[in-house]
């Protein structure tokens, strides 16, 4: 470490995890006092000038803003700039204390509001195995050439999703279910500058979309003026696109045949959870561990994969698909068949294999928690103890956006 910033009593620095981080500039251009900077390697945060603002954790895309370190003596940018990952925590002396002070007075209350999954504050499964981070970047990217591009939902549905195919030919492009890949739209922005990174979720398992195949499925709603997604889904066969990545280091799938996996999910939230499937079949077709989805949307014809996913057999995945738009039926969204399966979602939870994954819109966490907390108190559980302990264990992450 090298003694360039503060030296003395203990300190908070605020860092930027590069295992995580798609050099996307969003920090370094919202930070209002320049204390972020970069190099070809690293963005960084200079100790000296961070003044604990907060203004760049919301934008991150990917959590890798949201880290920091107690230290003796900050590290500077020179030391950060070389970094492939984050130091771990020394021990020092009211360290804990000091670190769960930042969390509480200066990161907790704007985590709710920031991107949650990738990266952040999760930790991988203790199965899942080691990630490739970061193999190609914006300046050097893998160019993947388009295998198909299907639409997903019923042709008369409000939502158009499709499911992208991309092969990467002869550059190995190696991923692990629950892991992202970033693309951005060719050209530039007014300013001149690049358009910004947008990151998908994997569809596929490690061995492809098909089996060793070296491509990969991504799963791309269309938004109304969206550029990103706009070009994704207009993507046509034959067409080449600039791929950045794999990112992602902890949403990723137990490799555990005893691992139970509850997928909570709606929309294209979806798609890492067709990777864990699709990876179970594949190579763990007869693991002991259940796999339960929970899969919410407006109406059939608006749920990605449906047609699909009733071919997956009961035996493989124990699916609950709930609607809040079907006419004629009263609402019901994820956390309502949560309750509704109570019994055996309390198993579950009671079970120190079971592993929760929550993936779609931002907000959609707090209404499944409340959902397990009252599964919990009626099974003699207490959520607000076991939702840290399943965190800090592996066993619990949300991925919204």
């Amino acid at each position: 470490m090298t003694d360039t910033a503060v030296s003395g009593a203990a300190i908070k620095q605020h860092l930027i995890d590069p295992e995580i981080c798609i050099r996307c500039n969003t920090c370094e251009a919202t930070c209002p006092v320049g204390a972020v900077t970069h190099d070809d390697n690293n963005y960084v945060v200079d100790a000296s000038k961070c003044n604990f603002c907060l203004d760049c954790i919301s934008p991150c895309p990917t959590g890798s803003i949201d880290n920091w370190r107690v230290v003796r003596a900050a590290w500077s940018i020179e030391d950060q700039f070389g970094w492939n990952e984050l130091p771990a925590q020394e021990e020092i002396e009211g360290a804990d204390d000091a670190a769960a002070d930042a969390d509480e007075d200066d990161v907790g209350k704007l985590l709710a509001s920031a991107h949650a999954g990738v990266g952040g504050k999760a930790v991988a499964p203790a199965s899942a195995a080691r990630p490739s981070i970061n193999l190609f970047r914006r300046d050097r990217p893998a160019m993947a050439t388009v295998q198909g591009n299907f639409r997903i939902t019923a042709d008369g549905a409000e939502s158009d999703v499709r499911h992208v195919v991309l092969s990467f030919g002869a550059t190995q492009f190696l991923v692990l279910e629950g892991q992202s890949v970033g693309v951005a739209p060719p050209g530039a922005r007014a300013d001149g500058r690049p358009h910004d990174i947008r990151l998908y979720s994997i569809a596929s398992a490690r061995d492809g979309e098909k089996r060793n195949g070296n491509n990969i499925g991504l799963t791309i709603k269309r938004v109304p003026g969206g550029l990103a997604s706009n070009y994704m889904c207009d993507l046509r066969v034959g067409d080449t696109v600039a791929v950045t990545g794999p990112f992602g280091a902890t949403f990723l799938m137990p490799d555990d045949t005893r691992a139970n996996i509850v997928m909570i999910c709606t929309g294209t939230g979806s798609a890492p959870f067709r990777a864990f499937t699709e990876r179970r079949r594949r190579a763990m077709r007869n693991a002991a561990g259940k796999l339960v989805m929970f899969f919410g949307a407006r109406t059939p014809e608006e749920l990605p994969y449906f047609g699909p996913l009733q071919k997956v057999p009961a035996s493989l995945l124990d699916k609950h698909l709930v609607y809040s738009r079907v006419s004629g039926a009263e609402k019901e969204y994820v956390q309502d068949r949560i309750r509704a399966e109570g019994a055996k979602m309390g198993e579950l939870l009671a079970d120190a294999n079971t592993h929760i994954f929550i993936c779609g819109l931002k907000g959609m966490e707090a209404g499944v928690e409340e959902a397990l907390a009252d599964v919990c108190r009626k099974h003699g559980m207490d959520w607000s103890r076991l939702k840290p302990d399943m965190r800090a264990g592996g066993r619990y992450h949300v991925e919204t956006y």
